[in-house]
């Protein structure tokens, strides 16, 4: 029977070994975990980007199918800006709609009216859309933040602040009824009558298409868009 030598004997690890490779290990088990993190953080971001290019570009579908709808009714400007928004009016599948685009808040907001049908409930839709807020039914918020935006008209070969005064064109407009009574054209003791046929007045000439300069999140977006035929 052989005696049990030094040399023979299994030889274990002492505590200082074992607590080198515990380190080794929670060591890479951090590096790991953080390379993990980083990886899931990366497609985030990446699916973030993807869903605010997808928004975006609903977005810019819808502002491109209003521009390309704008109707010219007479009755209420097609087209206007007025520093902070834009509205307009546009064809509906059920009448004419006001719609109002705007900045404001830090939010890039849209607003679309009931489609009319006649000429003074269109007219006080225009002016409804001149007192929105912001937080009133029917107000989508589309992108924030949203730092501001400009817009231009393009006339004549040039862009122009769309707030500066555009060109002119004549137009019909229904002509004023003068006082009741006597008077040319009119019967004696009678009611007014309206002369026969339009009388010419002046409006905006709608531009050949819009531009958009546009602060979301720090990056600027510039858009060019041309309006479609505009028959209301």
């Amino acid at each position: 029977m052989t005696p049990n030598t030094p040399a023979s004997r299994a030889r274990g690890f002492t505590l200082v070994e074992v607590l080198v490779a515990l380190f080794a290990m929670a060591l890479l088990t951090l590096m790991a975990w953080q390379g993990l993190e980083s990886v899931l953080k990366a497609r985030e971001a990446s699916r973030g980007a993807v869903e605010r290019a997808g928004r975006l570009a609903t977005v810019l579908t819808q502002w491109e199918q209003d521009l390309q709808a704008v109707a010219d009714t007479g009755v209420a400007p097609a087209l206007q800006f007025d520093g902070q928004t834009v509205r307009l009016t546009r064809r509906g599948d059920a009448g004419v709609v006001v719609v109002a685009w705007a900045v404001r808040s830090g939010r890039w907001q849209r607003w679309a009216s009931p489609a009319f049908t006649r000429a003074e409930a269109l007219q006080q839709g225009w002016l409804a859309s001149q007192q929105l807020l912001g937080t009133e039914p029917g107000q989508v918020t589309l992108a924030e933040p949203a730092e501001g935006w400009q817009v231009y008209f393009f006339y004549d070969g040039n862009w122009a602040n769309a707030q500066s005064t555009g060109n002119v064109a004549q137009s019909a407009v229904p002509p004023p009824v003068p006082p009741s009574g006597a008077g040319a054209g009119n019967p004696p003791g009678g009611d007014a009558r309206p002369p026969a046929g339009p009388v010419p007045g002046l409006r905006q000439q709608l531009p050949g298409a819009v531009r958009i300069v546009v602060t979301l999140d720090g990056r600027t977006l510039t858009r060019d868009i041309a309006l479609g035929p505009t028959a209301p």
